[in-house]
Formats: structure tokens, sequence, C-alpha cells
């Protein structure tokens, strides 16, 4: 029962995330300058016709009626049309949802696959060359930026050697080229992972539950895993959930770079050309995508210690 309580007050966040991000967004965006009507029509279309156009749009509305209006639309699923695709904002969202998706998972896991075995090396090792060398290696890929380190993957991998395709492909996404822009942004938040995983692991290492199943002999192999990097991995897991919004971040800006039809590359068409019915509900998906992930690593987290859920 703790359990499903625990899930019932994080998925209660959903509610003011989403209105505060809807909210947000929604004034931020009539702060902003430029037109849509004139944006969708062009800047040589005539007075009347533009009127006409924000009239059917709703533009010309208090501002407080298209606010109310646009809360009201939320909360029954009406997400309305895209000002520039004609199409609706649902369908546009759902079609590329999942390209998004996979990448923040692949980047996760490529994150993890690249911060753990780091940390052990250096956490067992006890060589000082070793951590200076695992120091370096992060400051230099935590100062790469996203965009730069994809571009060089692609270049390099895509491009020159050709081992990996480019964007998209007809009747759907091939996975295979997610992998450059998932690693990208894999690598911009490998080396906080490294660095709280790597002082866990070193406090474990030289615990009094480590020692006591030393004591009783189990093997080297079984006291790092089955104890050390069970304990050790606490942490980092709490780091990973954290680094959610530079993960969605770093998405948005690989998705441009590699060209991939993701959420990403939508928001950023939407935004030049002034499309608020899909930034705006973009933004509240957003929202959504972090408070999910973080309950996820709060599920995962009391999982590793059900200390954490009956504190929650």
């Amino acid at each position: 029962m703790n359990k499903w309580l625990y899930i019932g007050k994080r998925l209660l966040l959903l509610i003011p995330t989403v209105w505060g991000c809807a909210t947000l967004t929604f004034f931020l965006l009539k702060l902003t300058p430029g037109d849509p009507a004139v944006q969708a029509l062009g800047p040589k279309a005539s007075k009347q016709a533009l009127d006409a156009l924000r009239e059917s749009w709703g533009l010309n509305d208090p501002l407080w009626q298209q606010y109310l209006r646009f809360l009201g639309d939320l909360c029954t699923g009406n997400l309305g049309t895209s000002y520039s695709a004609k199409a609706p904002v649902a369908e546009l969202i759902a079609s590329r949802l999942p390209v998004t998706l996979i990448i923040m998972v692949l980047a996760a896991v490529f994150a993890v696959v690249i911060a753990l075995p780091l940390s052990v090396w250096v956490a067992t090792s006890g060589n000082r060359v070793v951590t200076e060398f695992v120091r370096i290696l992060n400051a230099v890929a935590q100062g790469w930026p996203t965009f730069f380190l994809g571009a060089i993957l692609l270049q390099v991998f895509a491009i020159q050697l050709g081992w990996f395709p480019i964007g998209s492909v007809s009747g759907g996404v091939d996975v295979a080229a997610l992998v450059l822009p998932s690693l990208a942004v894999a690598v911009s938040i490998a080396p906080i992972i490294v660095r709280s995983l790597t002082q866990s692991l070193q406090d474990s290492v030289n615990s009094e539950y480590v020692n006591f199943g030393k004591a009783k002999g189990l093997s080297y192999r079984k006291v790092l895993f089955g104890y050390a990097l069970r304990n050790g991995s606490i942490s980092a897991v709490s780091v990973l959930g954290i680094q959610v919004g530079f993960l969605v971040g770093g998405t948005l800006v690989v998705e441009n770079v590699f060209a991939v039809p993701g959420l990403g590359q939508l928001l950023m068409d939407s935004v030049m050309k002034r499309d608020l019915p899909v930034v705006q509900t973009l933004t509240v998906v957003f929202g959504i995508i972090v408070v999910l992930v973080y309950l996820i690593t709060d599920l995962v987290y009391g999982a590793l210690d059900p200390r954490a859920a009956k504190r929650g």
C-alpha cells in the first residue's frame, strides 16, 4: 500500500507541473515579437486577410479569454490544429514522440555504460594515475558542447566512415540513426555520473558491510557487485534522474544537428514559425516527461533503498 501511495503522490505532481508549464509558456509566447498571422500569410498579405485569420484563430479575443480557452482545451484533450502544418497537433506530436523517447532512453543507457566501468576502475584500482586520467577525461567530455560533439560524430562516423545512417527512413525511424545522437547526449551527462558513482563506490568499498562480506569468504567479484555496487549505485541513480533536464535539452539540440524528426526538431521549427498551438503543447509534453522520469527514478531509488519509499 505504501508503494502505491508513493506513486500516487508523485503522479499528483503532474497537475501543478502541467499547469505551471502551460501558464508560463502561454504568457511568454504572448510577450515574444511576431505575428502568427503574418508568419502564415506573409508580410504582403492584406489587412483584411490578416484580421480574418486572427479572428479564426481567436487571437483577437482578450488575453484572459485566450488563456482560459487554452487551459480548457488542455483539460479536454483538444490540442488544436497546427498553424503551419494544418494538421492536428496531437497527430504531429504522436508521430515524433517515439523518436525523442528512444534517444532519451539510449542516451541514459549509454551514459551508464560509459560511467560504470570508469567508476569501478577508479574506485578499485587505488592508482593515482588512473584517477587523474579519468578526471581529465571527465573534464574534456563535459567541456564539449553537445552540438559540437554531435557534429564531430556525424562527420566522422556517419559521413566519412558511413557506419551509421543519417536522419529518418521512409516509413519509420531507423534506430541505428539514433545511436550517434544518443551517444552525443550521453557523453555530456556521463562525467557527472562518474563522479557521483566513483565517490559512492569508494565509500562502499571501505564500508563495514563490505568488510563483513570479505570476512565471510565471499569472492571479490561477489563483494564488489553484490554489496558495494548495489549500495554505491543509489546516489548515481539520483544523479541520473536529476540530469533528465539536461537529457531533454540535449535531445532538442542533437535532433536538429542530426536532422532527426523528433519533438526537438518540431519544437524549433514551430518556434521559428510562431506556431503557438504546437509550441504550447510541446512544452507541456516535456514537463510531463520530466515528471514521469523523476517518478521512475524515485521507484528505482526505492527498490535499491526501501527506506526511501517509507520516507516518501
